[in-house]
């Protein structure tokens, strides 16, 4: 089943001398289930790409269907539902509130959503997640890893139907980008979550089981599709 959808994408900015074409004409889509590595070099529009898959930018021309919904046709109010619902986001720097403990950054995109947490499902994660230890302990108090993983676990809570990750490993060390990259597969193949990561980190491009590379704006090359179990 596809998952996730991309017809035509563009994005302009500027205009006359000042114009810069970050994404040209790009398409592909993705499986449910795929772990998808996009690659490139600075300034190659991946991250482009990342804001507008996530809903946090728009594409000048193109279309983005995310689990048979067309978010370029949502209102503002509408995509901000609709992602805290769908989509699931890891940044590098984690995005945690500071003032609120592990449990409560975790739990943020449910309560926001106007729902009861799972609780079982924040036990599974917590458990996986190896923080059970570090629940009521504020962003602050823990490493760098574990706030990386504090971000997965609320990525996760609404059980998204893509999992976007921009360089989730690159303010880590190499011990805790292993960790990491092993989580992220985990849950991958666990739980059929399909995952895309923007990344510089050849270990996650080689944990994939896809590779998308762009270069000025259009994709140069991609390694094709792996056949991924149904859940």
């Amino acid at each position: 089943m596809k998952i996730l959808e991309i017809k035509n994408l563009c994005k302009v900015y500027g205009k006359d001398e000042t114009r810069v074409d970050a994404l040209k004409n790009v398409s592909f889509d993705v499986e449910q289930g795929e772990f998808v590595a996009i690659v490139g070099p600075s300034g190659s529009g991946k991250s482009t790409l990342l804001h507008i898959l996530g809903g946090v930018d728009t594409p000048t021309s193109g279309e983005v269907n995310i689990a048979g919904t067309d978010i370029g046709k949502l209102n503002e109010t509408k995509l901000a539902i609709f992602r805290r619902r769908n989509i699931g986001l890891i940044y590098q720097f984690y995005n945690l509130i500071p003032i609120l403990n592990v449990e409560e950054n975790m739990t943020l995109p449910i309560l926001l959503d106007g729902k009861k947490p799972d609780k079982k499902l924040l036990a599974d994660l917590v458990e996986k997640l190896g923080l059970k230890e570090r629940l009521k302990h504020l962003p602050n108090q823990l490493s760098g890893g574990q706030q990386q993983r504090v971000s997965i676990g609320r990525a996760l809570m609404n059980h998204p139907a893509i999992l976007l990750a921009d360089e989730p490993t690159g303010n880590l060390d190499t011990e805790n980008s292993k960790e990491i990259i092993s989580l992220l597969r985990k849950f991958n193949k666990e739980n059929n979550q399909t995952v895309i990561i923007i990344t510089h980190d050849e270990r996650i491009a080689k944990a994939a089981d896809r590779v998308i590379t762009i270069e000025d704006g259009q994709i140069s090359l991609d390694s094709g599709r792996v056949e991924v179990s149904a859940s």
